[in-house]
């Protein structure tokens, strides 16, 4: 799914005061690109993850997905698309402590009403794919940082999404192991195909990637 982005501009409003974020950002990313985007901090890297993902919406400028605009979609067909399109990586896992590897990653697809034995089929598939398939049923809080990414990686891909978009996914991991998720979503965009867009602070990280693109705040 190619993405064309066309003059996006993203403020925000704190007492009466517009305070811009984004400015008259055009941006062309083709089907299955990897992409890493670094800048500063407060330049503007994860609302612009936000508003590409449909999670928030700019204030002006147009995201075309193929042939689709989508923030001129309704609020449900925009809640459709991005839940069969789009998947999320955070610095932070989200994961839900009271649930296993195994319930965390099925949740999504529960909520998609997939069929629980669907479902929980291709959970055990994905977290083979990051390499804890002995770890199913083990809770977060018995899992280390990488291995709770891990599940986390698992359950943004679970429902195979066409873009993947990772807000500093390795934030909070050693080097070897943050190679190793960025590892884990290089191979799963050469099997699938699957658009992947980075935010990182790591210049090495984002060295790997074929294409790199950075913000400024000028």
């Amino acid at each position: 799914m190619d993405i064309d982005i066309r003059n996006l501009s993203k403020s925000y409003y704190l007492h009466g005061k517009e305070i811009p974020v984004l400015r008259n950002l055009s941006l062309y990313i083709a089907k299955n690109e990897l992409i890493s985007l670094t800048g500063p901090s407060g330049v503007g890297k994860s609302t612009f993850l936000h508003v590409l993902g449909t999670l928030d919406t700019p204030s002006s400028g147009t995201i075309t997905y193929d042939d689709c605009q989508v923030h001129a979609l309704n609020d449900a067909k925009i809640a459709a698309f991005r839940n069969k399109h789009i998947g999320y990586v955070f610095q932070f896992h989200h994961l839900l402590s009271e649930l296993s590897a195994l319930e965390n990653v099925m949740m999504p697809l529960l909520m998609r009403r997939q069929s629980r034995n669907l479902a929980q089929d291709k959970a055990k598939e994905m977290l083979a794919f990051v390499g804890l398939s002995h770890r199913v049923l083990h809770k977060p809080g018995e899992l280390s940082g990488g291995e709770q990414q891990r599940v986390a990686l698992a359950r943004a891909l679970a429902h195979g999404p066409t873009v993947l978009l990772a807000d500093e996914p390795t934030g909070n991991l050693d080097e070897k192991t943050g190679q190793e998720i960025v590892d884990l979503i290089f191979s799963y965009n050469e099997s699938f195909g699957t658009t992947v867009v980075l935010v990182t602070h790591n210049q090495r990280i984002s060295n790997s990637f074929k294409k790199r693109l950075t913000l400024t705040k000028d």
